[in-house]
């Protein structure tokens, strides 16, 4: 099979599936290295098309549909336990966590997708964490960090800030 073919049927795959797909699973399918897949990827990006790794695979980023915008809010956690609850509130008030943002004193932004939506989505993302031996970026800077969420209108972002205000997860003067 050809470069430019394997890519084109990435790309198909990717666009057909339901859930993210691992790196491992489409070097298996198509005969190739993990390597050679995380290039395709860049190559495919570059291209244009919408792809990003998380922690559970590569998936196509979507339109969700009319009505959802993009916000982005500052908060803070102490311990997993924290983190786990200010996750449950976000999907729990209908957002799709799209990442987690620190800014760094040496190295700027950094930002790790994340792509959650359900609570199960939420328990294997701290499931992930509670097994490795890395930190979450959050651990950088003192628990304070930033979420890019997409929500369900301005009724919906008004009510996910009030719950997170409520479990003080909200920095002062937000």
């Amino acid at each position: 099979m050809k470069t430019d073919e394997r890519r084109r049927m990435i790309a198909a795959e990717l666009s057909g599936a339901g859930e993210a797909v691992t790196g491992s699973d489409l070097a298996s399918r198509f005969g190739v290295s993990r390597q050679v897949i995380v290039q395709d990827m860049a190559v495919l990006r570059a291209e244009g098309l919408p792809v990003v790794a998380t922690p559970r695979g590569y998936i196509l980023l979507r339109p969700e549909g009319s009505g959802r915008l993009v916000k982005t809010v500052v908060t803070r956690h102490r311990d997993y336990e924290a983190m786990e609850e200010e996750l449950l509130i976000m999907v729990g008030c209908g957002a799709k966590v799209l990442n987690v943002i620190v800014e760094h004193p040496l190295y700027g932004e950094i930002t790790g997708n994340l792509m959650l939506s359900t609570p199960a989505d939420v328990a294997r993302f701290m499931e992930s964490i509670r097994k490795s031996a890395g930190e979450p970026l959050s651990s950088l800077t003192g628990g304070v960090h930033l979420h890019t969420l997409e929500v369900d209108g301005e009724e919906g972002w008004e009510r996910l800030l009030a719950e997170l205000g409520e479990k003080n997860y909200l920095p002062e003067g937000r």
